[in-house]
């Protein structure tokens, strides 16, 4: 299964790239989980930017799931072509706030040595 993830992120990595929409940002497929039958896949993504860039960019990837699909399943060998979901890959937002947090901490030290 981990082979078929791989696939799966890949190709939608490569066919969302070449997708037009303007409503679509800094945006990275992180990774793929396929359902055991083949027949259903979400897709985690990221993207950096405001929330009103994050949910134009869910609106773009939903509305070319289609595509998308067609994509996959011209490009890969198997027996279903799995229906795609796209989810938020909160993993990203949240290594960006341990950061900052660690960053906030130091800071307080550097603080309390210089009192």
């Amino acid at each position: 299964m981990r082979k078929v993830n791989e696939l799966v992120r890949e190709v939608v990595a490569d066919a969302v790239t070449d997708l037009k929409d303007p409503r679509i940002g800094f945006l990275t497929i992180t990774g793929a989980e396929t359902s055991p039958d083949l027949r259903h896949a979400v897709v985690y993504y990221s993207v950096l930017g405001s929330d009103e860039e994050k949910e134009g960019t869910a609106a773009a990837l939903n509305s070319a799931r289609s595509r998308i699909q067609g994509v996959l399943g011209s490009e890969t060998r198997m027996r279903y072509t799995p229906v795609l979901e796209f989810k938020v890959d909160p993993s990203i937002d949240e290594g960006l706030r341990i950061t900052q947090i660690l960053a906030d901490l130091e800071e307080a030290e550097e603080e309390e040595d210089n009192v």
